[in-house]
């Protein structure tokens, strides 16, 4: 009789902990149901309807945030809408899931170039480089990036001076 609080709670507690888990899935499991948004946004993106492929994406993360695959397809239409700072910040979100995502990685490096940023793009590369070896496909398309620099536009603006202001007038 004294004994039974102590059983009872005992049995509460091992009969919480072996359903925590259950209804859970991995965190490197993704929704099917998002993974096809994201096949079908890339389809969009790839015939340059960029804003109907942003609309799934988004669309993609709200059915599971988890999904890396998603953030780095939003950073890749960004960049082909000419947006890197924007990129940078998805492949940023990609990273924050998974630090290790060889994609993002590059893909982050990338868009570093297309800022003009490319000492950043080079930390990218050695990261990369040590996470899948010498010959990895992400690391040579980010190396190529890298050597291409940044585009023509961007190189232009910076080596220009600015423009003189007129004098204020009181």
């Amino acid at each position: 009789m004294r004994l039974m609080p102590i059983a009872l709670s005992l049995a509460i507690a091992a009969g919480t902990m072996a359903s925590a888990g259950f209804g859970q899935q991995p965190d490197d499991v993704v929704d099917p149901r998002s993974q096809a948004l994201v096949q079908e946004a890339q389809a969009h993106a790839s015939a340059g309807r960029h804003n109907e492929a942003i609309d799934l994406l988004e669309t993609a993360l709200a059915v599971d945030p988890g999904n890396r695959g998603a953030y780095i397809a939003l950073g890749r239409v960004a960049q082909a809408q000419r947006l890197p700072g924007k990129a940078i910040g998805f492949y940023a979100d990609a990273l924050r899931l998974e630090p290790n995502d060889v994609a993002a990685l590059a893909a982050q490096g990338e868009a570093y170039v297309q800022r003009g940023a490319v000492d950043r793009a080079r930390t990218n590369l050695t990261r990369v480089r040590s996470l899948c070896g010498q010959n990895c496909a992400p690391a040579d398309q980010l190396a190529a990036a890298i050597t291409r620099g940044p585009p023509a536009e961007l190189a232009q603006s910076q080596s220009q001076p600015a423009p003189a202001q007129p004098p204020r007038r009181n």
